[in-house]
């Protein structure tokens, strides 16, 4: 484990972590709804053999502040403040569900900031169908803050319109990851957006599910060090 550092962005402090040699070009890496930046521990060893790796907990979760208040703009706005505070720019951003739509977002918003954008399993900016529900809360402490769950899913019902347009204003060259008919991110809604990203690739791993860099790293790796090669 990485010796997990702080930086103040906004009215949140973000716990982060970072891997690599000082003057390798930038990567930032952002987890899904319920993990932090920890999450990335299967991969990041190979991809700190070629970049300088950060890892940030977003609000609501891990060591990160817990505000209560949550959404895809404020992770986005978090990760831009993140890049700034840190001097970081033309980052390899690689962003997993929530964080991918998160990158999505800021990649669309700040392209100048991004360099290459990788998105594994990205919800795609259209409703839900069928609509999804907030579990109950599990009794007991949780490592990361409810309210975010219930966020995130209000706004994956009903995104804001303005989001799908999102995919066509990134400039930047993106990849786009699925995992295949065993995921619950809709795959035919990931090949839709790659067609609304000018130039995007999608790579999709069959069988590994949501968490493709989880379940199959070795596939995962393949695919995002080609891209990311000079």
């Amino acid at each position: 484990m990485s010796d997990v550092r702080k930086v103040q962005v906004g009215e949140v402090q973000l716990a982060y972590r970072v891997w690599g040699e000082e003057d390798a070009p930038p990567a930032v890496l952002l987890h899904s709804l319920g993990e932090d930046g920890e999450d990335w521990r299967g991969v990041v060893g190979r991809l700190a053999g070629t970049h300088r790796v950060y890892a940030p907990d977003q609000r609501g979760h891990g060591l990160s502040d817990w505000p209560g208040a949550y959404g895809f703009e404020r992770w986005r706005d978090d990760a831009i403040g993140f890049l700034e505070a840190l001097g970081l720019e033309r980052v390899a951003l690689i962003g997993h569900s929530l964080g991918a739509l998160a990158a999505l977002l800021l990649a669309a918003e700040r392209p100048e900031l991004v360099d290459r954008l990788v998105l594994e399993e990205v919800p795609v900016p259209l409703p839900a169908e069928p609509p999804q529900e907030v579990p109950e809360q599990p009794a007991g402490p949780q490592p990361f803050d409810w309210h975010a769950k219930a966020a995130a899913v209000a706004e994956r019902n009903a995104p804001d319109p303005a989001w799908w347009d999102a995919p066509a204003k990134v400039t930047v060259p993106t990849l786009v990851i699925g995992g295949g008919g065993s995921s619950h991110i809709p795959q035919d809604h990931l090949a839709l957006l790659a067609e609304r990203i000018p130039g995007a690739r999608l790579v999709t791993v069959e069988g590994a599910g949501h968490l493709v860099h989880e379940e199959r790293p070795g596939e995962f790796l393949a695919a995002v060090t080609s891209f990311l090669a000079p």
